[in-house]
């Protein structure tokens, strides 16, 4: 496949090593396994991506170590820093480019200032006395030149609710998270550069129990960007891959998600306000940063619990992994409403390294059937689609409620409505939450983040029913 960059294609290779080793059932690796993954890895004397190979083994290392103990760890951040692996980026701040400060005489930017730290260079370009300054960003607002720049490490500016800082404690300036404010989203994963961020993986665990699927079914359930990821294959033959790999059968999310509207749909107009909890992400952000308004989150599972527990309910030796986009949906099988219907998680770059580890390739396999969702449920995958679900159970069931609905996506956007709900009750009674931009087909670990992945999700809801009861009816039924 081709890969967005060198990070996705670094974490794809030793993904597909590590799982080689496990497959056959191997989970205790010795110093010569580890030498022989990193090596495969990283073969050869000359670096291609750090300034040594040793540096590129140690980092492979670790990335191994992970896979290795994500399951047995009982940390609840799913993200992790590698140290090792940070270039520790300079802590910038506020700075004048000397190209840009044209030496006014205005000097806007010394008087926006309240600490007084900006002084000018022989009474011409302007200079920060950075032991003063507060980072305020003042001066950069006041300069008519734009030529004050605040330079953010690409953690930290992805983080929107600053859970990212230097590792001040072990005085080597690497990244450093703060579990209190983290939420899971994933956007650091997505944004560091030099894939210092990572999400735990789940695969060894999820391995261990396709090994023992001749006692159990296990389930695949689909997250709805499904339609937008391995675009060269059909979603068909993408289920005849997972069956190949030992799942039972394989079921839509959005199933599940067309569950949630039924269910979002009844509790919206007997509450009149509400927030969704389809997001973990967006959820967890409501109780961490605005507690007085977790009261409105709805009491409705996210679609991935709603259709496991649904699975679990019907067939008492079932195994539910879920398959999508998102890390804090491995946050979510945590959480102990969710941990007895989903017993795993995996992303769909470690559900590529995993067909790839056993040589399948989903193109020269027949497509199979498997319990499909809805067009109103598939459209979950953006934002905007739960609340026309939504609306559209609440015409199916003849109820008469009046949605005054906001979509928000991204975490600058959400911070906005919710702000806005906690001063207005008024202004909307229902507030549609995705904490990646434009929704789950932004999800950090998609396969592609493209133009075309939109489109396609749009042709993949267009080619599912458009009754949500109808569809529940005749697809739920696991018998």
């Amino acid at each position: 496949m081709k890969f967005e960059t060198r990070v996705q294609e670094l974490k794809h290779k030793v993904l597909k090593e590590t799982i080689k080793y496990l497959k056959d059932g191997k989970e205790n690796l010795d110093y010569n396994d580890f030498d022989a993954i990193v090596k495969n890895i990283i073969p050869g004397k000359k670096p291609s991506f750090r300034c040594c190979v040793y540096k590129e083994r140690a980092i492979v290392e670790e990335r191994v170590k992970l896979i290795l103990n994500s399951s047995s760890s009982q940390d609840t951040n799913v993200i992790k820093v590698i140290s090792i692996a940070c270039d520790e980026c300079p802590l910038g701040g506020y700075t004048v480019s000397s190209d840009q400060c044209r030496g006014c005489i205005a000097h806007r930017c010394y008087e926006a200032c309240p600490k007084k730290c900006i002084s000018f260079t022989d009474g011409l370009r302007a200079q920060i006395d950075k032991t003063n300054c507060i980072n305020c960003g003042l001066c950069a607002k006041a300069c008519p030149y734009s030529a004050i720049e605040n330079r953010v490490r690409p953690c930290e500016k992805a983080c929107k609710q600053k859970a990212i800082t230097p590792n001040m404690l072990e005085d080597d300036n690497s990244a450093h998270i703060n579990d209190e404010k983290c939420i899971h989203c994933g956007a650091c994963v997505y944004t560091c550069p030099f894939g210092a961020i990572v999400d735990i993986s789940y695969i060894k665990e999820i391995l261990q129990i396709l090994r023992t699927s001749d006692k159990q079914h296990v389930y695949a359930v689909m997250a709805p960007s499904i339609g937008g990821n391995f675009l060269d294959a059909k979603t068909g033959q993408i289920v005849s891959a997972l069956k190949k790999l030992g799942f039972h059968e394989v079921v839509e999310a959005a199933l599940g998600a067309d569950m949630v509207a039924l269910e979002e749909s009844h509790e919206l107009a007997e509450r009149g306000i509400l927030t969704s909890s389809c997001c973990p992400a967006f959820a967890l952000y409501i109780r961490k940063f605005f507690p007085e308004l977790a009261q409105y989150i709805s009491s409705s599972p996210s679609p991935m619990a709603m259709i496991a527990r649904h699975i679990k309910e019907n067939d008492k030796d079932a195994k539910v992994i879920f398959i999508g986009p998102c890390t804090a949906k491995k946050s979510e099988i945590k959480n102990p409403r969710v941990r007895p219907y989903v017993d795993s998680a995996m992303s769909f770059e470690e559900l590529q390294a995993l067909l790839d580890a056993y040589e399948i390739d989903p193109k020269t396999l027949q497509e199979e059937e498997f319990r499909k969702g809805s067009k109103f449920g598939r459209g979950f995958a953006k934002c905007g689609g739960l609340s026309k679900a939504v609306e559209q159970a609440l015409k199916e069931t003849n109820t008469d409620f009046e949605v005054k609905g906001i979509n928000v996506d991204g975490m600058d956007n959400i911070k906005k409505a919710l702000l806005e709900l906690k001063n207005n009750k008024n202004l909307f009674n229902f507030i549609e939450g995705m904490a990646c931009d434009g929704g789950c087909i932004g999800g950090p670990c998609n396969l592609e983040h493209t133009a075309r992945t939109k489109m396609m999700i749009d042709k993949y809801s267009a080619e599912a029913g458009v009754v949500i009861k109808e569809n529940i009816d005749k697809e739920s039924n696991l018998d």
